[in-house]
């Protein structure tokens, strides 16, 4: 849809200075000029807008997704001359300059700083995040909208629709989300055309066997369950009611024993199955809900996990399509596609707002645990403001990129 760039406000508060740099914190510049050395991204000679600057600036973007690229790029600078050398001026880049600064430092080293640093936070203490020493975790996928240009149409393709195509190109990507803190950790991106389970292999590497994984029913299928069972971490996934699971054994808590196989011919002859416990349960006097519901579980023992401390933990999965939505409405905003007019750049502007999610979880957790509170009682809209008005501390950076942070 049409952008009407916005404005920021025209200078940083001295409130905004004093206060913790909370982007800075979470991704430290040593850090970054790390990743940036690793990717070959380094800025190689002075530049208005290195490398440093543009990794930050790509994750200010997602604070900012409704405001024009100039303006984010000011708020980013502006504090400079208050805090830093008042007598330096602050070169703001026109958009052509921002997409080439963009375009140089590429989708490399955002992933890679998302891939090395944004993981599960959760500590003992923190309410909501465990069962039964299992860290709680959910995988799911969603769609983005992107920008309307060929280039980004032939990468990622359209969905239908009833009258011709969407108006807008889509991506399609899965993650993984831990149930207590909303962090949003190994996610894979793709074309539209690119099923859930397809993204969902590359995902799994990011599983350990402390974990346990919920999963809704389109994820169920004999060769995904195996992959992610072969990384020690317990399942619980949701299965549809059409799924066949022939009951071997009766346990002690009212679930069964069962086997997930390939295909028809394996479960006549039993060969080459996946033994999975079944629980299934009904909620009563509740409206819009089934008759039945069916879960499997790789946890075998039911002492380990009673039946029905399971039906009861399952509603957790909807942990992580809260999480997607503070990603995709909360910080994006509702009905603003990802600006970015190449597939490179759609993709580092994705991870940008996963790192941007991330510092602001990671401020909440902080923030919940110091008060010994369930950060599930915390407003993440409110987080997302309180992030927004202390932008000005990246002033820190100066834009030659030499010196430090503060």
């Amino acid at each position: 849809m049409p952008r009407t760039p916005g404005e920021l406000p025209k200078g940083p508060r001295i409130t905004d200075h004093i206060s913790l740099g909370v982007v800075t914190k979470t991704f430290p510049a040593e850090t970054i000029d790390r990743i940036l050395r690793e990717t070959g991204r380094q800025s190689q000679r002075h530049r208005n807008l290195p490398a440093r600057v543009m990794v930050y600036y790509v994750i200010a973007l997602a604070f900012y997704a409704e405001v024009s690229m100039s303006e984010v790029l000011r708020c980013l600078l502006e504090g400079l001359r208050w805090l830093a050398r008042p007598e330096r001026d602050v070169r703001v880049s026109g958009k052509s300059g921002i997409s080439q600064a963009r375009t140089r430092l590429g989708e490399e080293p955002v992933r890679a700083l998302y891939r090395q640093v944004v993981g599960p936070i959760a500590q003992a203490r923190t309410k909501g995040a465990w069962y039964r020493g299992w860290r709680l975790v959910s995988i799911d996928g969603s769609t983005w909208d992107v920008a309307d240009t060929p280039e980004n149409a032939g990468e990622f393709g359209r969905p239908g629709a009833s009258r011709g195509k969407s108006a807008y190109p889509q991506l399609r990507f899965v993650t993984l989300a831990e149930s207590g803190t909303h962090v949003l950790f190994g996610a894979e991106v793709g074309a539209y055309a690119t099923g859930e389970t397809t993204l969902a292999r590359s995902v799994l590497e990011h599983l350990t066997p402390d974990m346990l994984c919920l999963a809704d029913r389109g994820f169920v299928g004999f060769e995904l369950w195996r992959r992610t069972a072969e990384t020690g971490a317990a399942l619980l996934w949701r299965v549809r009611r059409n799924q066949v699971f022939e009951c071997i054994e009766r346990l002690t808590d009212g679930s069964y024993l069962s086997k997930l196989y390939a295909n028809d011919m394996d479960r006549r002859h039993d060969r080459n199955g996946c033994l999975a416990r079944v629980v299934e349960y009904r909620l009563k006097g509740i409206e819009g809900t089934q008759e039945l519901y069916r879960l499997v579980t790789t946890i075998i023992d039911p002492d380990r996990a009673p039946a029905a401390e399971l039906a009861a933990l399952y509603h957790e999965r909807w942990e992580i399509e809260t999480a997607i939505g503070e990603v995709k409405t909360r910080l994006k905003g509702r009905n603003t596609v990802l600006r970015s007019r190449t597939p490179a750049l759609v993709r580092q502007e994705f991870f940008g707002f996963l790192l941007a999610h991330f510092a602001v979880r990671s401020l909440m957790h902080e923030a919940a645990c110091a008060a010994e509170r369930d950060p599930d009682e915390l407003s993440f809209l409110h987080a997302v403001r309180v992030v927004r008005r202390k932008i000005p501390l990246y002033a820190a950076i100066p834009p030659s990129g030499a010196g430090g942070l503060s």
